[in-house]
């Protein structure tokens, strides 16, 4: 195999050359009825080498020994009547400058044309075709329904029949659309809907299915997940199709279903050249960076090319694994890890002084309502005076772009930590255009499988054996993956003019129940036989449901349709910055009872 590897350029070369020699041959047999008269036959003598050369040239300025023959494909064979036809031209132009078609057969160069197109089309296709014959005909796996007869089907099913480490024996497809069934897709038959997966499985003897259609919503990956479980057989999917566009993975790397593919969030379509304009070949900042959504924004911003990224954080643990993970991704010469609190303005000041960040993403905050109803003070100032702190800072060093991320639960606030992040929405739209800074903030839900989020708290109670505890059967939040949010926050920064909040599409709310629910499925155990819910009681600060604008804010819609523009109610700033300068100042020398009135009646606009 490493030899065929090492030599299977020399090898394709040659044949390739013995075709066009043989093609060159057949020319002149059909065309003189397989009897060559001897003035012809010397011109073919004198031509061949000729031709053998220019055709050598055309092949390789077309590149066709890059392909690899096992995935010959239209592209090829559009590279293939490319190089043909401009050695036919070429070759031609050279017959008619060394001999004006003196004794020379002009119409062998048009045979010639299509029979060496015929041969080497037709090596490389052939060759497919007998090594995907000899796959299908000497495989024997497991038997496999694939759900989705689109191009990601095909796909796969390409992908099933020419790997060998894949054991699967495709006896179908399912589908969405009715009209499909009945017809086949490289021969294997469409043979229903998806609402017949259970009927259909049993009468196949199917052991697995496996999703490959990214039009397939959340509720219909739920549906398909329980027929599934009703019969005892294993469902999987595809890889999203949003890491399949981005070359992470393929096909083949067929996985379980997870709880991201039941809430069933779409592929993000960013626009990339808005974005890059405001950060490639720039210094960036992120507050927070190894947080949740500081990590993946680092990750994201990244592949826009800045000049440097500042990595700016203060669990010093956390920013050794980030500093390693971009080291070992090779960003060494991009990115400088600071260890540093908010709080801490002569350390700010100084990585202000030091690197002249051009955009801000200010990400650090305290986020878990509960511990902050328990500790106000900490919150108001790690959230309000920290965010102040980088915000006058960015201004006073000429920061182009400061982005900031905010929640939904600054909606018409009822617990601490809704309210910091009202107040510092507040401040972004007060602060806004001085000394040239553009402020923005984005406003989303929850992100899936952030750090102490509700689904790694469900997989850790799950895994110790249960009670999942879950605070009300009617509770509902919104979800978003921590991937879709930094997406959107970066392209929320690109819109972004100054002044603005930003609300990210949150699609519907999910039940809490129904999460829990499906997480005990889809970790195999069954709910009041294996694991039991226990309902525990909203905690103090918590909503039953969340909200993503309040009475008095309208929204507009953006150039992205997965951004809203959200309109607040106006206030005065000249009035709410001298109580906001206050409340920081005072912070420590009030009453919790104090402090949160101060508070509420600051983002509220009762001052």
């Amino acid at each position: 195999m490493n030899l065929i590897r090492k030599w299977g350029p020399a090898i394709v070369t040659t044949s390739d050359l013995l075709c066009s020699a043989v093609a060159y041959w057949l020319s002149y047999l059909l065309r003189f009825n397989f009897v060559i008269p001897e003035q012809y036959f010397e011109r073919f003598v004198e031509s061949l080498p000729v031709l053998l050369l220019v055709r050598f040239v055309c092949f390789y300025v077309f590149r066709l020994y890059e392909g690899v023959w096992r995935y010959a494909s239209m592209n090829d064979l559009l590279r293939i009547l490319k190089a043909i036809t401009m050695g036919s031209i070429i070759f031609t132009v050279y017959i008619l400058v060394r001999y004006q078609f003196i004794g020379f057969p002009r119409s062998v160069l048009v045979i010639d044309w299509f029979v060496i197109i015929t041969f080497l089309g037709g090596t490389r296709f052939l060759y497919r075709f007998s090594r995907e014959f000899r796959v299908v005909n000497s495989k024997e796996g497991t038997k496999v329904l694939v759900i989705g007869a689109d191009d990601t089907g095909e796909m796969l099913l390409r992908e099933i029949r020419q790997n060998s480490r894949m054991h699967y024996e495709p006896v179908g497809f399912l589908d969405r659309e009715q009209v499909k069934k009945g017809r086949r897709i490289h021969n294997v038959p469409i043979l229903g809907i998806i609402e017949e997966l259970g009927r259909i499985a049993v009468e196949k003897d199917v052991r697995e299915v496996i999703i490959a259609s990214p039009s397939i919503t959340g509720k219909e990956i739920r549906k398909i997940v329980e027929a599934c479980e009703r019969i005892n057989i294993v469902c999987k999917t595809v890889p999203a199709i949003s890491d399949i566009l981005d070359g992470k993975l393929n096909v083949s790397h067929i996985r379980e279903v997870n709880i991201e593919d039941l809430l069933g969030r779409e592929h993000i379509e960013l626009d990339k050249a808005k974005i890059q304009e405001y950060l490639s070949g720039k210094k960036v900042m992120v507050t927070g960076a190894a947080g949740s959504i500081g990590h993946e924004l680092c990750r994201h911003i990244m592949k826009m090319g800045p000049e440097q990224l500042i990595l700016y954080e203060r669990a010093e643990n956390e920013l050794f694994h980030l500093d390693r993970e971009f080291s070992e991704a090779s960003f060494g010469r991009f990115y400088t890890p600071v260890l540093g609190d908010i709080l801490d303005t002569g350390r700010l000041e100084w990585v202000m002084k030091e690197h002249h960040p051009d955009v801000v993403f200010h990400a650090a905050a305290y986020k878990h309502v509960p511990m902050q109803e328990a500790h106000p003070v900490e919150a108001i100032k790690n959230n309000i005076a920290g965010t102040r702190n980088v915000a006058e800072l960015s201004i006073q060093y000429g920061v182009q772009k400061f982005v900031m991320i905010s929640t939904d639960k600054a909606v018409r606030p009822v617990n601490v930590m809704g309210a910091t992040k009202r107040v510092t929405e507040m401040m972004c739209q007060g602060m806004n255009g001085r000394n040239g800074t553009k402020f923005v903030a984005v406003r989303f839900g929850n992100v899936l499988n952030s750090a102490g989020s509700v689904i790694p708290i469900f997989k850790e109670q799950i895994m110790r054996g249960g009670p999942v505890t879950v605070t009300h059967p009617e509770v509902t939040r919104y979800f978003m993956s921590i991937s879709e949010a930094a997406q959107l926050v970066m392209q929320a920064g690109a819109i972004g003019k100054g002044g603005e909040i930003f609300l990210l599409d949150m699609g519907e709310p999910i039940n809490i129940t129904d999460l829990a629910k499906d997480i005990i499925r889809l970790m195999g155990l069954k709910l009041g036989e294996d694991i039991d819910i226990v309902y525990t009681g909203l905690r103090p600060g918590e909503k039953l449901h969340e909200e993503l604008v309040a009475g008095d804010e309208r929204t507009e819609a953006t150039a992205h349709d997965k951004i809203m523009l959200v309109k607040t109610a106006p206030f005065d700033w000249d009035v709410f910055e001298p109580q906001l300068n206050k409340l920081i100042e005072e912070v420590e020398k009030v009453n919790k009872a104090d402090i949160r009135k101060r508070l509420f009646g600051l983002c509220s606009g009762h001052l």
